[in-house]
């Protein structure tokens, strides 16, 4: 006699246990948005993700639409109008002003770095009630430290999301 996990496995008309929650999802999403940003050092993307699990905007960090990327600076050290930091645009704000602003009241936001205080202010003022990150590279810089307090003044609900045991893998050739 066949075991009970035997018999289930060959069962096909069961649903498979190895999927991606919510959070894995748009983090994952958030993740691969990242790898568009040309940033040699820091690469960051964000997934705003309505109260139906509908994405509503995504982005990653670079330049403003219409700026080169071949000649502006990607530096972080030097004189400050010779680094990236005047010009960047950050991934949360990519992903507040790709999205539909009149329906993020109950969104929430899945971004791969902490946001800074510049993306605090904007979440904050498009309605935004959560943030799920999964990287915390800067807790004691001020920009952080400030964000956390407006967060926390605003009552927007912070979340470190856990690293999933097994990782994920995307193999284009899979789908071939």
């Amino acid at each position: 006699m066949e075991s009970v996990s035997a018999v289930d496995k060959k069962n096909k008309n069961l649903k498979r246990e190895d999927y991606l929650s919510w959070d894995e999802y748009f983090m994952a999403l958030s993740i691969l948005s990242s790898l568009r940003s040309k940033d040699p050092n820091t690469r960051v993307g964000a997934c705003i993700v309505n109260s139906e699990n509908r994405i509503v905007g995504i982005g990653y960090n670079g330049f403003p639409a219409g700026c080169s990327d071949d000649e502006l600076p990607w530096g972080r050290d030097g004189d400050w109008e010779n680094t990236k930091y005047p010009y960047v645009c950050h991934a949360e704000m990519n992903a507040i002003l790709n999205s539909d602003f009149g329906r993020m009241s109950e969104c929430r936001l899945y971004v791969s770095l902490f946001p800074c205080n510049e993306c605090a202010k904007m979440i904050i003022q498009s309605g935004l009630k959560q943030v799920i990150y999964i990287s915390d590279k800067y807790p004691t810089d001020q920009k952080f430290i400030t964000a956390r307090r407006m967060f926390k003044l605003a009552g927007i609900t912070l979340k470190k999301m856990t690293v999933p045991k097994e990782p994920v893998t995307i193999n284009f050739s899979d789908w071939v």
